[in-house]
């Protein structure tokens, strides 16, 4: 199961997190999401774990638990849509509409 966690604070590093998810069971993977530019983490990264039971008491538990002073969020990872990033018709309309001449 793919495991959200959001709210994270800056300085927590993969290590930390996959530590931290291993007491609930073995941690596939886990991946913090850092910006491309300045390589800082953005706050929130995704944890794997193959057992869905595990993944779950995992979320149970770490869902609003306090780390470095900030609760962080916790839940099962959603694919996104693709209209989440405010897609959709992006085409502009300018309004004008010069007519005919005749």
């Amino acid at each position: 199961m793919n495991i959200y966690v959001g709210n994270l604070p800056y300085n927590v590093v993969e290590e930390d997190l996959r530590e931290i998810f291993e007491e609930y069971g073995e941690v596939a993977s886990v991946k913090i999401i850092s910006d491309k530019l300045t390589g800082r983490s953005k706050g929130f990264g995704f944890v794997e774990m193959d057992d869905e039971e595990e993944a779950k008491k995992a979320i149970g538990e770490l869902n609003n638990a306090e780390l470095s002073g900030r609760n962080i969020k916790v839940n099962e990872s959603r694919p996104r849509s693709n209209d989440s990033r405010g897609g959709g018709n992006r085409r502009g309309g300018g309004g004008f509409n010069r007519g005919s001449r005749y």
